[in-house]
């Protein structure tokens, strides 16, 4: 699943080649994603984009009277392509715009996203409970420790959750406790603030150098058959069960947590 990295890039990728443009059609192949593709994204026909943010993992295209969500759901990619480009298979939604470029959603297992905002209003109420954003002020020093008073749950699970804070998914929870040497099934509550603060920090970091990889590939997006995917990256742990630790060499080790992978040092990480 494309986490906060690979969408932010996606931002940063699709952005300079469909703001202050106009659409000028709204092509369904298929409605039945995630959620039913609404009717109401026909309502975009001459409206021009003019912003693409990012909350969480969704794609929020600001147009003059509503938004347009995306979501990539489990395998989906989207592209800047010419609009006559030849359609491929679980090609489902095309914002065709009037420069002849069309915004393509291709999604072969169909948990992506396609809903419209009337108004900039999340009448599904999708964005309301989400935590802040890691890259932004609002996760601060302190922030997180108070979150985690009294919590039971596992740190990982505890990151992992949007609703404490969107964004850290499998990849990043691995890699930031690595760093802050913390084992990933330590009791969240029983984590110092002086450890959570530093955890803090590293999250942002290693959030903010993934971004930074993942910018090689910026170009993929204007290429009907670009699938970025997982951009390349320099993982310490996530992905290297029963690989030598890159600080001490002891063998890193793997345990499923929450039904996902977690790798860890026993040596450089503790409770």
């Amino acid at each position: 699943m494309p986490e906060l990295p690979e969408v932010e890039v996606c931002r940063l990728g699709i952005t300079p080649h469909v703001v202050d443009q106009q659409v000028s059609d709204v092509i369904v192949r298929n409605a039945q994603l995630r959620w039913p593709i609404p009717e109401a994204v026909k309502s975009l026909v001459g409206q021009t984009i003019e912003k693409v943010e990012r909350r969480s993992k969704y794609l929020l295209l600001r147009l003059q009277s509503g938004t347009l969500l995306l979501h990539l759901g489990m395998s989906g990619t989207i592209r800047v392509i010419n609009k006559n480009t030849e359609v491929a298979k679980h090609d489902h939604f095309d914002l065709v715009l009037k420069n002849n470029k069309a915004l393509r959603l291709n999604d072969p297992r169909r948990f992506g996203a396609v809903l419209y905002f009337d108004q900039h209003i999340d009448e599904q109420g999708l964005l309301a409970k989400l935590g802040p954003e890691p890259l932004s002020d609002d996760l601060s020093a302190g922030y997180l420790f108070t979150k985690a008073k009294n919590r039971k749950v596992p740190i990982k699970t505890f990151l992992m959750n949007n609703h404490v804070v969107v964004g850290v998914g499998n990849i990043y929870a691995n890699e930031a406790l690595f760093k802050a040497g913390i084992l990933p099934t330590t009791a969240a509550g029983t984590v110092s603030k002086k450890r959570f603060d530093a955890l803090t920090i590293i999250i942002k970091q290693v959030l903010a150098e993934a971004i930074k990889q993942g910018g090689t590939t910026l170009k993929d997006f204007t290429q009907a058959d670009g699938r970025p995917g997982y951009f390349a990256q320099k993982l310490q742990v996530y992905g290297r069960a029963g690989q030598k630790c890159f600080i001490c060499e002891t063998i890193l080790e793997e345990i499923r947590q929450s039904n996902r992978s977690s790798v860890f040092c026993p040596s450089c990480q503790s409770d």
